[in-house]
């Protein structure tokens, strides 16, 4: 754990009391704070209390006197599409507002790194999609390199859970644009932006807003590399604005849609070859056809971006080949969970917007599609433009019907997972890839797209086994 700098002897208020927000009181009162917590839900107050930890509904009138800081966990709004109450509240007593990324932060270096050869590292990934995958193939490599490295943030363990930095050790971190815009202190050795698409616009009031929270990461944070995927209009901007010149390698440019050229340091896919180019020569160079855990030019992006943050640690090019080979691939995430007669399943329930399930359709041939779900804003139109491999859409959801309209390819409202499962399996030839990839949330009809993804894969074994 660590503990929580800054606040000794101090009441702090913790709004939201998941993992995020349970790990976050149990580090604070390890820092010698006073949590106050509160949660709307009597469940989660409960767990708490059973730890020993005051709850106090900090709706009430006064509640916020003498608080030094009310920290938020992430699903919590803080500004768009309109503030909560507490945070309203909080803001307008002068209360300041932080979350765990912040204490994070704020706490994680400490007296005894002054006797380490080598000072710990901290590396974010943020971006609209492919940053879970990112952190965790750097995770991996770190580890395969024999280096001490955790994971944490948005996936894996909690920030504030995890253990003091040692000697050379890497900490890994995926940060969402949740946290990244509320986060006070944002100060991470590397930091690494995969890419952009519309996702969350009505928490962060728009396009617009979206992007700044992924851009505090950089333009706050200060860090001393920044990969930055540059395929979009905010990507280009953005490592324009960190690099000084055309030859400042501090900036390392991504690209999976064309060879990047110039003095500086750029890392690229093209037709599954990966490119490292620095001050005009090529310093490296992986063939990313043959790697199972990577299919498609999606995680092509992801091996880039993975591959530069190493290099930029010092890791040799043959040593992130190597630890590329062994990669499993996280579950939902173009994850193959069986092959049978001939007939590939493949499970991207984390495809929950558009843009995602584009990725995931243009990386498998032969597409039997399992969609659909709660659909987010902007509409379906571009996942008609990545069909052409799709044989059939199996559209799922209690909106099956509205969103199987939408396609432009031959489409079965089956409703339910079971029943997409049954018939897409029923129509299979050997060849052919079953996917789900839904282009949309979950929550219409699971509590989380692991939760889907999980009922694909039962639906899935447990009609092989029949």
């Amino acid at each position: 754990m660590i503990p929580v700098k800054g606040f000794s002897g101090q009441k702090v208020a913790v709004l939201g009391l998941g993992r995020s927000g349970l790990t976050t009181a149990r580090a604070l009162r390890a820092g010698g704070a006073q949590p106050v917590c509160w949660d709307d839900n009597p469940d989660a107050r409960e767990k708490v209390q059973a730890e020993g930890f005051d709850c106090t509904d900090l709706r009430r009138t006064g509640a916020l006197e003498g608080i030094a800081s009310l920290i938020v966990s992430p699903g919590i709004p803080h500004l768009y599409p309109t503030p909560n109450p507490i945070v309203a509240a909080a803001l307008e007593a002068g209360v300041p507002v932080d979350n765990d990324i912040g204490l994070f932060f704020r706490s994680f270096a400490g007296p005894e790194w002054n006797n380490f050869d080598t000072l710990p590292r901290v590396i974010a990934v943020t971006g609209s999609n492919g940053k879970s995958t990112t952190a965790a193939l750097i995770h991996h490599i770190l580890t395969e390199a024999g280096r001490s490295a955790e994971l944490a943030g948005n996936i894996g363990r909690g920030v504030l859970d995890i253990d003091p930095g040692t000697d050379g050790s890497v900490v890994v971190l995926e940060l969402s644009s949740y946290q990244t815009e509320l986060a006070r202190s944002l100060t991470p050795d590397v930091a690494v932006f995969t890419n952009l698409s519309p996702d969350h616009l009505d928490r962060h009031g728009g396009m617009g807003g979206y992007f700044a929270a992924k851009r505090r990461l950089f333009a706050e944070g200060g860090p001393d590399r920044a990969v930055i995927g540059v395929d979009e209009a905010e990507g280009a901007f953005l490592a324009g604005q960190m690099a000084e010149g055309p030859a400042d390698d501090r900036v390392i440019r991504v690209s999976i849609d064309r060879k990047l050229t110039g003095p500086g340091w750029q890392v690229f896919a093209r037709k599954g070859f990966l490119s490292e180019y620095r001050k005009g020569r090529q310093a490296g160079s992986i063939d990313l056809r043959a790697i199972k855990g990577l299919p498609g030019t999606h995680n092509h992006q992801n091996a880039c971006a993975a591959y530069a943050a190493c290099r930029s640690l010092g890791l040799a090019p043959r040593v992130i080949e190597d630890a590329l080979h062994s990669y499993p691939g996280l579950p939902h995430r173009s994850q193959i969970i069986a092959e049978a007669q001939g007939v590939t399943y493949v499970n991207d329930s984390k495809a929950t917007n558009v843009d995602s399930a584009v990725k995931a359709l243009g990386a498998f041939k032969r597409i039997r599609w399992i969609c659909g779900g709660l659909e987010k804003e902007g509409g379906l139109a571009a996942l008609n433009e990545a069909t052409t491999d799709v044989l059939k859409a199996y559209v799922i959801g209690r909106e099956a019907a509205n969103f199987a309209m939408q396609l432009n390819v031959e489409t079965q409202v089956c409703t339910t997972m079971a029943a997409a499962v049954e018939q897409a399996m029923a129509d299979a030839e050997a060849g052919d890839t079953i996917l789900l990839a839904p282009a949309a949330a979950s929550f219409d009809q699971y509590d989380s797209f692991e939760r889907r993804g999980e009922d694909f894969a039962d639906s899935v074994l447990q009609r092989l086994a029949e």
